[in-house]
């Protein structure tokens, strides 16, 4: 059974607004996928290749190590909410503008149209 494509979807995602949208979140996505990744790996690679260092005592037994592990957490719920801002601002509105355009084709494309 071959794929059925809806034709206002394929008019959309043709559209240079569309290609923006993805661009958009291409451009926030992969860097700050990488950065946390490197991030997380310097954890990593630090914890099995630097134990003195990892182990050294900060504040009481607060050594090195945990504070990283403790940071994974934060950066995390950091990137989270940058992302959330980004989203608000950057792909919010025109990814609403894209489905209002997607709303007004599709009712004029089911006009006049039986669906079986």
């Amino acid at each position: 059974m071959a794929a059925r494509h809806d034709p206002v979807y394929d008019e959309l995602h043709a559209s240079p607004e569309f290609a923006e949208l993805r661009r958009r979140q291409r451009t926030f996505i992969i860097p700050a996928t990488v950065a946390f990744l490197v991030w997380y790996l310097l954890y990593v690679v630090m914890s099995n290749w630097a134990g003195d260092f990892m182990g050294t005592k900060v504040v009481g037994n607060l050594n090195v190590a945990l504070i990283f592990g403790l940071l994974q957490f934060v950066t995390t719920f950091a990137l989270a909410w940058v992302y959330s801002r980004y989203s608000t601002s950057r792909l919010d509105p025109l990814a609403r503008q894209l489905d209002e355009r997607f709303i007004a084709l599709a009712g004029k494309s089911s006009t006049g149209r039986k669906d079986h």
